[in-house]
């Protein structure tokens, strides 16, 4: 799979923040795409798409107004078709409640999806105590969930949360979403010790029922510390007992063993569902030193 076939999207202000920054993060292995009515979410790159949603002189944007930004978005049709002529997997990071968020990413998914491009979503909703917005975010994530492959579900008030103990700014991006969109451009572009590829995680997807992602990182000799790390993401409420479909991806540095990464799969598919599929892929990076990463994907849970 080349890098072309990848593509990072950001939707809305801050979906185009979380967009970029996972986009530097791994190492511009990925073409990056940035759909916003407000041109400061934009920057200039070679490996950048801009989509502004609405005319250049034109002062009013999407704010609380889905329909018009799915429409704005819609009428962008021509040119996300050629954007999408080469791209199988579309990672699309956005935050539901207002206009851009709410109404352009799920025609974006749409879109994406048409082309034949797997598409698994990021959706943060708002904060409980802004209840219209959370409203219209939740009804926008119920149909990012029937548009996408897979649709996790952001909590803005656990990263907000897990921001201020670290004293960090949440609106300024998310270590757990950067980890996981990184996690998954190395799954499919490297090669590895045991590798994983589009048709894998197409099977995985293809599951009935709800999916998430799940991302954990910790020491090659604790397995329930790296398990720990991932049951703690800033992801809403999803028991995912049962599931019915999974695929691992243990990613450790020069010094990871087989035996380590069979602990670590081990712990994260021991709650599945006896005959759920697995596929485990694992690979050694230089630049993980002293560290395993294990990108999960949960497919066929029932609620």
């Amino acid at each position: 799979m080349e890098s072309t076939n990848l593509l990072i999207a950001g939707i809305g202000g801050l979906g185009c923040s979380w967009a970029k920054q996972a986009f530097h993060r791994c190492g511009k292995g990925a073409t990056l795409a940035l759909v916003d009515a407000d041109p400061s979410s934009f920057e200039q790159d070679d490996k950048t798409h801009i989509l502004r949603l609405g005319h250049t002189l034109d002062k009013v944007g999407c704010a609380a107004l889905p329909p018009l930004a799915e429409q704005r978005m819609r009428s962008l049709n021509e040119m996300t078709r050629r954007i999408f002529e080469d791209v199988e997997l579309v990672v699309l990071l956005t935050a539901l409640g207002g206009g851009v968020g709410t109404g352009a990413s799920v025609e974006f998914a749409r879109q994406a999806r048409q082309s034949g491009a797997i598409v698994l979503a990021i959706a943060a909703l708002p904060f409980d105590s802004q209840h219209t917005r959370l409203e219209i975010g939740k009804e926008g994530f119920h149909r990012l969930q029937a548009t996408a492959h897979v649709a996790v579900q952001l909590s803005l008030e656990r990263l907000a949360r897990q921001a201020r103990d670290k004293g960090q700014n949440w609106q300024m991006g998310s270590e757990w979403i950067e980890d996981l969109v990184d996690g998954l451009v190395r799954t499919l572009l490297r090669m590895g010790l045991i590798n994983l590829d589009l048709m894998d995680l197409r099977a995985i997807v293809n599951q009935t029922g709800q999916a998430t992602m799940l991302v954990g990182v910790g020491r090659p000799d604790d397995p329930k510390g790296i398990l720990k790390s991932a049951l703690i993401a800033p992801l809403a409420e999803l028991d995912v007992k049962g599931a019915k479909g999974c695929l691992v991806q243990v990613e450790g540095g020069p010094g990871m063993t087989i035996g380590q990464v069979d602990a670590v799969a081990s712990l994260f598919t021991s709650a599945l569902d006896e005959d759920a599929q697995v596929i485990l892929g694992a690979r050694v990076s230089e630049d993980l030193i002293d560290t395993i990463r294990v990108v999960t994907i949960l497919s066929g849970i029932q609620t």
